[in-house]
């Protein structure tokens, strides 16, 4: 009797369901979890043939398995272990997994089918079954699109091409042009700059201010074109990559003496550079030629923007570590908003007015320092004046 009781109980609290038929499909008995499956009340279903719990065509597929177990007397039940759908009270059909087995008692057959509800399995199965489907048409919509960029990369990739090829060839015209122009302009600028010479020679005779005046005037000029030419001739041949320092030890002292003596002779009236060089040595390892363009392009700017009797101080220093070079001017200074762009190609600050220039000159010496591996900085305050730092690495 415990047994039975025991037994009773477990059937009673199963989480599936439980339902017992005869060899006629007839229900004798069914389980709380069946009945909360199918929504009926057991005095509903028993003595009930099983198939009211079944949907079409699983129905009369059963009717039909009744009647050939009337006369062959073979049962034949809906599946063993196997996934069919339930039609609940209401109407409503949900999947489950039936599990059937045989019972010999009391001389009679009885079968007994286990219920399994999927119906939150078929749920997770079709999101599932969703979610790849939703995957799928994004691969396909990302594979698309990823075969339109690649289409799209390969088309610029090819306009790139042939735009780095039409740039190159403009690049070779520009290079032939900027060498042609310059030997085309420096011929009769030299030719203008020899008659200005023979002409204040015959005429210093004559004593005539305004033709003292007129030569200077012309010798400005062409010293104005000039500067134009070799800027330009400069960026062409740093564009070009055709700029390769060559570095050779010599004095810097007696180096920068003669840059003095040479920019002392154009500069103002009375405008007077001072030289001074701090260090207990002088011989550094740099492109002579580089290093003498910056410091010439920067001693100009400070003629140009400073005005007639006005000191500029030009001053090395040779560390263990570095060559320090400052150039310092009182002049007209440059504009804070202006100092961001000072070093960019073109470049003109807006206070500079009639003042002749190209706007090259600070980016070629920026650029010629970094191929020496030197840093170029400044300070600079409106009509207070500016100084520049050129700062070279230098062997210990």
């Amino acid at each position: 009797m415990e047994n039975a009781a025991l037994l009773n109980a477990i059937i009673q609290n199963a989480i599936d369901g439980i339902i017992t038929i005869d060899d006629r499909g007839r229900i004798e008995s069914i389980n709380p979890s069946a009945c909360k499956l199918f929504q009926y009340e057991p005095e509903e279903v028993i003595g009930h043939n099983i198939a009211m719990l079944m949907p079409p065509p699983d129905r009369e597929q059963h009717d039909s398995y009744i009647h050939r177990y009337q006369h062959t007397g073979q049962p034949h039940i809906i599946g063993i272990g196997r996934e069919v759908k339930g039609l609940r009270k209401d109407g409503s059909v949900f999947p489950f997994r039936l599990a059937v087995s045989e019972v010999q008692y009391s001389g009679r057959k009885i079968y007994t089918g286990f219920i399994h509800d999927m119906s939150r399995e078929k749920e997770a199965e079709d999101r599932l079954r969703e979610y790849a489907a939703n995957l799928e048409q994004q691969v396909e919509e990302r594979t698309l699109s990823l075969k339109q960029t690649v289409d799209a990369l390969q088309i610029a990739k090819e306009e790139v091409s042939l735009s780095l090829e039409k740039e190159k060839e403009l690049g070779q015209l520009k290079s032939r042009f900027v060498s042609m122009a310059s030997h085309e302009f420096r011929t009769p600028l030299s030719a203008i700059q020899l008659s200005a010479v023979l002409i204040e020679k015959y005429a210093s005779q004559f004593d005539n201010p305004n033709i003292t005046k007129h030569i200077n005037k012309i010798k400005a000029s062409i010293g104005n074109l000039t500067s134009i030419l070799n800027d330009f001739l400069s960026l062409e041949r740093l564009e070009a990559g055709k700029v390769e320092p060559v570095f050779t030890p010599f004095d810097v002292v007696k180096f920068a003496e003669e840059i003095t003596e040479e920019m002392q002779l154009i500069a103002k009236e009375a405008q007077n550079i001072v030289y001074q060089h701090t260090g207990t040595t002088s011989l550094v390892s740099l492109d002579q030629g580089l290093l003498r363009n910056c410091i010439i392009n920067l001693i100009s700017n400070a003629i140009k923007y400073s005005g007639e009797h006005t000191f500029i101080e030009f001053n090395t220093e040779l560390t263990d570590n570095e060559l320090i070079i400052v150039i310092k001017d009182n002049g007209i200074g440059i504009p804070e908003s202006d100092q961001k762009h000072l070093f960019e190609a073109f470049f003109r600050a807006h206070n500079t007015g009639n003042i002749p220039g190209t706007g090259l000159g600070l980016n070629i010496v920026a650029r010629y320092a970094a191929l020496m591996n030197g840093k170029i900085a400044f300070e600079s305050k409106i009509n207070q004046g500016t100084s520049f730092t050129l700062a070279f690495p230098v062997k210990a």
